[in-house]
Parts: structure tokens; sequence; C-alpha cells
């Protein structure tokens, strides 16, 4: 996924150098433990999933179309990808602020039914995770608070776990006041217990397009209470991560190791706290 621009800030941007395609930069390591991981829009297939477990630990499993697309390509695979080793990113898409209105809160409660609905559908447990995608950016606005705390709620009392991914990125507004997205939502969830998946593919923190074995500690990402950092994006976004420049393919993706550009097989990398950070599998692996 491609997360959108917030509204009315900019991006502190600081260069990472030296790096080559999928090493690390210095010091961008974390020592503790964490597991690698990807997710991408459109399904890998079936025959692609024995080489990407070589690498990746879980994957994004979406339940209803991603953003842009007018299909799901996910939707039935739970099973193929757990039987193939995987742990899962149970990712629900979000509605964008112009789409809520006054009504934000029912349509949160109505979108959290039908997320609760699909993940049932697909062989999701119970205490399933499910990440709302926030694809926007900023200070949320009230409607979409409202929006999203329904969800939430509306996850919870069905018997599932609820997350979001959200920018862990600092934005400046005009006002001169530093937010971050997570921390805001972190800040007005009130008692609401929400796993937080953070974006913040500038370098540093980031360590760009890199696969490492020892992935770093999504607490780098700068938001200390992450469980899981997505660090890289395909295609790398030229306004946040100008720094990451040369550990991206020529065309701006980030491959998977053993795919290259001729097979479009493109891919966002994150590290998480868990090889199941959902808690999605039917059964221990």
């Amino acid at each position: 996924m491609t997360l959108l621009a917030p509204r009315l800030v900019l991006f502190i941007l600081v260069a990472c150098v030296g790096l080559a395609l999928f090493e690390p930069c210095a010091g961008a390591a974390d020592p503790s433990s964490a597991f690698l991981g990807f997710d991408r829009n459109e399904y890998p297939g079936d025959n692609n999933l024995k080489e990407l477990h070589k690498t990746f630990a879980y994957t994004g499993y979406w339940l209803n179309n991603p953003p842009g697309a007018k299909t799901n390509t996910w939707a039935g695979k739970r099973g193929k990808l757990e039987a193939a080793g995987f742990g899962f990113l149970v990712l629900f898409n979000g509605r964008l602020y112009r789409a809520l209105g006054p009504h934000a809160a029912e349509l949160g409660k109505s979108d959290a039914e039908a997320a609760v609905a699909v993940a049932r559908r697909e062989g999701f447990p119970a205490q399933t995770i499910i990440f709302l995608d926030q694809e926007e950016g900023g200070r949320l606005l009230p409607e979409q608070k409202a929006y999203l705390f329904a969800w939430v709620d509306g996850v919870r009392q069905a018997g599932l776990r609820a997350g979001v991914y959200c920018s862990g990125i600092a934005a400046h507004e005009k006002s001169g006041a530093s937010v971050i997205t997570a921390r805001d939502i972190r800040q007005n969830a009130g008692t609401r217990p929400i796993t937080y998946w953070v974006t913040n593919d500038a370098c540093p923190p980031s360590p760009g397009c890199a696969v490492s074995r020892r992935p770093p500690s999504p607490s780098a990402s700068g938001v200390a209470f992450a469980d899981v950092w997505q660090f890289a994006q395909s295609p790398r976004r030229k306004d946040v991560a100008g720094g990451c420049v040369r550990s991206y393919a020529a065309d701006g993706n980030c491959y998977a190791p053993g795919s290259g550009s001729g097979q479009e097989f493109h891919v966002d990398l994150n590290t998480a706290t868990s090889a199941d950070p959902s808690h999605g599998r039917a059964r221990e692996p």
C-alpha cells in the first residue's frame, strides 16, 4: 500500500547514504528479536509462496479491496498461506475523509461488521487482530476519529482484536505543532486496546529496501509502542524516502529477493515483534 500524504504538513527527511540493495544502513538494525514480513496489494501467486517464505515470516492479507483496486486477489488464500508457513497481517481498507461525512461513526460500525464477517469467512480464528488501513496521515479530524474508534469498538465487540495501520512520521502543521498520527490516535483512544502498525520509510530510521537476517525492531521506527513497522514501500515515495534511493531498484520499487523488475514482483517490507503479528494462524506452525 502507499500511504497518502498528510494534509498541510512537511516531512523532515534525513539522507541515508552508502546504502546498497538489500544491505541495511550501518546502525539501522536493532539487536532485539524481530521478524521480517511483506505486504502488497496483489496476491503473489501460489507458486511463489515457498520461495518467499525463505525470506519472510508473515504476509499482509487484505479482507477487502486494497486501495485503488477493484478486486481482492487475496480472497480464499488464507489456507494456502498458512500451509506454506506464513503468519499474517490482516488488513481492512478503511475510508478516506471525503467519504465519511456526518455519519462517520455509523460507517465505522458497519465497516467493522463487514471486516469481522469476512475474517470469519476466510477462516481466521477468534482474537485475530484486524488492522484498519488509515491511509491519510497527520492529525486526524473529528470525523476520522469517530469512524476509526467506532470501527475498533465494533471489531472488539465481535470477539476479535483491533489494530491500525497509520503514519509514524512526524508531520509539522502550519501552527508549528508536530504530529505523529499513531501518537494522535493513541492519545485520543481512551482505554481502547489498539495494536499499532506504523509506516516510516524515511532513511533514517528506515534501512530502506533492505532485507537483513537481523531486521530492525519496530520501536526503532520512532514510535516506541509500535508492534509492526513498515519501513519500505513500493514504489518509493520520492517526497519521503529520497534518502533511500540507492537501496531501491532503478524503477523505484523494492523487489523481493529472487525476483526482479522483469517479474514485476515488488513488495513493501515490514518488521514485527511476532512471526504472526495478527495471530491469524488457525493452528500452531
